[in-house]
């Protein structure tokens, strides 16, 4: 974690965001919820992640910027390195797919767990765009969210 190579006086600390997700992943297959896809965004992000699931595919995703839980320290973080949030490594965090009638409980299943307190349905999946990634901007706008080429941070793994 750069903060720990660099210390970079943030009040409070930024903590690793590193969890084990079997637990809470077990609880979502016990549910009998209608799973589509999952994965950790460990490489290239949220935005990486969410474009290899719709490459080459009849459908897209659109996603809502304010609805995308980043804490705090991070957002600061961001803002001072440069960095987008959705290009940023979480081992610690899972993308879940699930049906529209699912969402909702798949969710509220998630934050039954200290690792997933702070799940949020951020998207769904749409006709179109096809085989592409928005986000719909917390001023109103829309862009495209591409998948990361190169390395935005060092490889934590």
């Amino acid at each position: 974690m750069i903060s720990e190579r660099e210390p970079l006086g943030f009040n409070p600390p930024i903590k690793s965001d590193c969890a084990p997700l079997s637990n809470l992943i077990g609880g979502i297959i016990n549910s009998c919820t209608n799973i589509k896809f999952m994965r950790d965004p460990t490489r290239g992000g949220l935005a990486t992640t969410l474009n290899e699931i719709v490459n080459t595919q009849e459908y897209g995703i659109v996603i809502e910027e304010q609805n995308i839980p980043i804490n705090s320290g991070v957002r600061a973080l961001r803002k001072i390195l440069g960095y987008d949030p959705l290009y940023i490594a979480n081992e610690g965090k899972v993308v879940i797919v699930a049906s529209a009638n699912d969402a909702v409980k798949v969710c509220d299943i998630l934050k039954e767990d200290s690792i997933g307190k702070d799940a949020e349905i951020i998207g769904a999946v749409t006709n179109e765009p096809k085989g592409k990634v928005c986000l719909k901007t917390v001023i109103g706008g829309t862009r495209v969210i591409d998948m990361l080429i190169g390395d935005q941070l060092p490889r934590i793994c």
